[in-house]
């Protein structure tokens, strides 16, 4: 094979030190390797760094291993002549059987060295602070719906059913009842006047929710709750209002996103920390939809489809895209709800809502890219793409096979 990078290098990297494995030119044909093992200690990691350096090393390659390779990929980042890659742990896998640190961090150099991988896409500095911001939320919001799952449970302890009465148990209403539990009232006819809104209508089905027995313990356990639910409010606010003051010089894509169906402010927000707006990083949005992997799986041997699941990806933005598809499906008169109600009957209701979601993420693309609005095609599309007459023709056999007999007359236009 012919050599791609004359100077470079291959780490594994672990939590307390990193193996490092360097290539470059030797007498004659025979390439000169050296292998050192560095701390990951700040002090380690600039040593490492020196003697890439010193070595002329102009690309070096290291496996995605949990968070250890943030420190390390940052500080070459940030090092002029040295372009590191982030390595896909699936892409480099060693031989069975020969298996050490040392064994990893020459073939990653090796692999680096005959141009056999391809780099991870790492977005810009931005965009990674950005995202760590989205994720904590994303992470804090299910705490919070965990916190309020776990009030509702603890409150059928104690023989309390508001949940079965309110639909959202830290309403305003419910909010005023539980505070009144806390702070010992214990009159169900009382508790239940605290109803606002239409909830006033429920008082006698709220008195009868709220008899219960409801003791110190329970409203200890409850008080505590609440302050969890409280402080995970308190923090959803910090973070989406750092959010938005760090999308303030994307506030136009921020705009033009949120014009596809299913896609809020949350989502958009999401969609930008995930993939960026500089779409230049993923030629196509086909390519886009695989990195996300929101599009089928290509596995085929023998002329035969093995098997077409979706790989890994991004987890968060699938996540985000699928609640964006299933938010999309229940639109009316839109594209994307036309495209879930013609897949669910033969995909069922998760791989629709996939289908939609990647066509999210592909106008997402086009849209990053070219900076205009969503443009939908239509709840017709589907029809207006088959073309009348086959469309007609189709509905005709669905009738047949029903054991219906139809005549078809073209109705008169009237002027």
């Amino acid at each position: 094979m012919d050599v791609v990078e004359e100077r470079c290098a291959g780490i594994d990297l672990s939590k307390a030190d990193a193996k490092v494995c360097i290539r470059l030119p030797g007498s004659g044909k025979r390439a000169r390797r050296e292998v050192r093992t560095f701390s990951t200690m700040s002090d380690g990691l600039l040593e490492l760094r020196d003697w890439l350096v010193e070595n002329q090393i102009t690309r070096v390659g290291m496996e995605a291993t949990a968070s250890y390779w943030k420190p390390l990929f940052y500080l070459l980042e940030a090092t002029e002549g040295i372009e590191p890659w982030l390595l896909n742990a699936q892409h480099i896998k060693t031989v069975p059987g020969r298996k050490t640190d040392v064994k990893d961090c020459e073939w990653i150099c090796r692999l680096v060295e005959y141009g056999l991988v391809r780099p991870s896409f790492v977005p810009p500095r931005d965009i990674r602070q950005l995202r760590d911001l989205t994720r904590y939320r994303t992470e804090t919001t299910r705490d919070r719906v965990r916190d309020v799952n776990r009030l509702a449970m603890f409150l059928e302890d104690a023989g309390i059913k508001l949940s079965s009465v309110v639909s959202d148990i830290t309403g305003r209403s419910a909010r005023a009842m539980l505070d009144a539990l806390v702070a010992g009232e214990r009159d169900p006819r009382v508790l239940a006047d605290l109803a606002l809104g239409s909830l006033q209508g429920k008082v006698p089905l709220l008195t009868r929710a709220l008899t219960g027995s409801f003791s110190e313990h329970h409203a200890f356990m409850v008080a505590s709750m609440l302050r969890a639910i409280d402080e995970a409010d308190a923090r959803i606010t910090r973070l989406s209002e750092e959010i938005n003051r760090q999308l303030l010089p994307l506030r136009a894509q921020v705009e033009l996103l949120i014009t596809i169906p299913g896609i809020s402010m949350t989502l958009a927000q999401i969609l930008i920390a995930e993939v960026g707006v500089d779409m230049g990083r993923f030629a196509t949005a086909g390519h886009l939809a695989s990195w996300a992997g929101m599009c089928p799986g290509n596995k085929e041997s023998a002329g035969k489809r093995l098997s077409g699941r979706t790989r890994h990806g991004d987890t968060w933005l699938k996540t985000a895209l699928f609640l964006a598809g299933a938010t999309a499906a229940r639109s009316k008169g839109t594209y994307l709800g036309a495209q879930y109600r013609r897949l669910v009957p033969h995909r069922g209701a998760k791989r629709a809502t996939v289908a939609v979601g990647h066509s999210i993420l592909v106008a997402a693309w086009h849209i990053l890219h070219d900076l205009v609005p969503y443009q939908d095609l239509g709840p017709d599309h589907f029809t207006n793409r088959l073309g009348k007459e086959r469309h007609t023709r189709r509905l005709i056999a669905q009738l047949a096979a029903l054991g219906l007999d139809v005549t078809v007359t073209p109705r008169e236009e009237t002027g």
